[in-house]
């Protein structure tokens, strides 16, 4: 953990923010793989993470905004938890660690929560995204678990989803732990990515690199030969020459904070000249969108602005046709390009997603779109100093969404269907750094793992 005076800092800083009532922050509980003591790798809850830094269930937090001072909950281990799972630091002494004085049994925090209430005191809380969450905030404050997360703090949660926004020197330093782990993951499987290997043998050897450093994945790693499948955690393939092989993935460092980074493989070492002009227009489409990253740019805005590459790109190939403008205003690029660039990264991989998308990557100014693939952008918003982004353009052929568009006669004017033949079983390519937006522009994170189809082939043929 940080030291004591950075929770205590959040936490006023907090204070601040909310001016009055109760803040009630939720530690998470071992969950239950098939029976209660088999349970799955345990992770905190990150707002609990960022404010008191305590990566052990069973705890709970009330942050008194009136009376500035802030309680830990949390029971003292008896002999049999000793016997199983062997010493752990009483509750006392974890709330000294992180700057907490007052202590008490968890069986107190709802006799504090009703005389709160009873005394008309709001009590905030943030959206509960775990089952169990929903069951405690309705034995704790009698809210209905259908109603818990209408009835969740708007105010605390605009509060925290701005205040965790902006990294510290701590925390970038932090993800940048995550990415030395992520390069040593990233090495491996270009190697590994030969013909004849399948890919749950690259996954699990990657897998395997982030517990070696001591943390756990940030995320469930995407390692797939179909990467037009956005999210595709299989990992049954076995891959053969020619092959483009998609991984996304990302270590978390020993404090939570995640890396998120996506490269795509030709298998066996060499990209078909198909394959290197559609990766060449993503990688441009990339380095256009990061040299445009600074305070004050909306993210849409360069969102766009890679849309319009892409776009480009395929006309250049005859896959796209018309005006780009045009055929991007209208959405016809999403056929090919149909996620948003980028999002937040943090100690979430989807900084703060639990929060609701649109506290964290949207604002007044700026409202989510309806249009297909451009309503799945997660940040949309004024770019600040501090801000940790991923920047991951793709294109991808979609067997399904073209069939269904061209069924539909979708957007003739800007894409070329006739040409999408040749292309059916190609998969998809998508490649992904993470960006610190500095004072007077931005810093791309981490060691440089190959991205250009030389340095891409190099590291396969190694």
């Amino acid at each position: 953990m940080f030291e004591a005076k950075t929770y205590i800092r959040r936490r006023d800083f907090l204070k601040k923010q909310v001016q009055n009532g109760l803040i009630l922050l939720l530690g998470n509980d071992d969950s239950p793989m098939n029976y209660a003591a088999n349970t799955y790798p345990f992770r905190q809850d990150s707002t609990f993470l960022y404010f008191f830094g305590l990566d052990t269930p069973k705890l709970a937090a009330v942050i008194d905004v009136d009376e500035k001072k802030d309680t830990l909950f949390g029971d003292d281990i008896d002999i049999e938890d000793v016997i199983w799972m062997g010493y752990l630091p009483t509750v006392q002494e974890r709330a000294v660690a992180v700057g907490i004085k007052l202590t008490a049994p968890l069986k107190d925090l709802a006799g504090l929560l009703r005389d709160a209430l009873a005394k008309g005191r709001p009590v905030h809380y943030l959206p509960p995204y775990r089952p169990e969450t929903f069951l405690r905030i309705e034995a704790l404050l009698g809210i209905k678990p259908e109603e818990a997360k209408a009835k969740a703090s708007p105010g605390l949660t605009k509060a925290i989803a701005a205040q965790r926004s902006l990294k510290s020197d701590q925390e970038v330093a932090q993800i940048e732990l995550a990415l030395k782990t992520t390069f040593k993951m990233y090495v491996s499987a270009m190697h590994m990515a030969q013909p004849g290997i399948f890919e749950k043998d690259i996954a699990g050897r990657i897998d395997g690199l982030a517990i070696a450093d001591g943390g756990l994945t940030a995320f469930p790693t995407i390692l797939t030969k179909n990467g037009q499948i956005l999210h595709n955690h299989s990992h049954s393939n076995k891959l053969k020459k020619g092959d483009l092989l998609v991984v996304d993935a990302g270590g978390q460092s020993p404090l939570g904070y995640a890396a998120d980074i996506t490269r795509t493989v030709p298998v066996g070492g060499k990209f078909a000249s198909a394959q290197k002009e559609i990766y060449e227009i993503v990688l441009k489409a990339q380095e256009t969108a990061i040299k445009s990253m600074k305070p004050g740019v909306r993210y849409r805005d360069i969102h766009l602005l890679t849309a319009r590459v892409i776009a480009g790109g395929l006309k250049a190939l005859g896959l796209m046709k018309g005006d780009v403008e045009e055929a991007v205003l209208q959405g016809a690029h999403a056929l090919f390009f149909p996620h948003g660039l980028g999002h937040m990264l943090g100690l979430d991989v989807h900084d703060m997603e639990n929060l609701g998308e649109n506290f964290v990557g949207y604002d007044e100014s700026i409202q989510r779109s309806a249009q297909f693939g451009l309503a799945y952008l997660r940040m949309a918003k004024e770019l600040r100093e501090g801000h940790v982004m991923t920047v991951e353009p793709g294109i991808y052929f979609i067997p399904a969404l073209i069939d269904k568009w061209k069924k539909e006669n979708k957007f003739l004017d800007f894409i070329a269907y006739d040409k999408l033949a040749r292309y059916r079983n190609f998969g998809g390519i998508r490649i992904e750094d993470d960006v610190l937006i500095t004072k007077d522009g931005h810093r791309l994170l981490g060691k440089p793992i190959p991205k250009t189809p030389a340095k891409i082939e190099e590291a396969v043929k190694i």
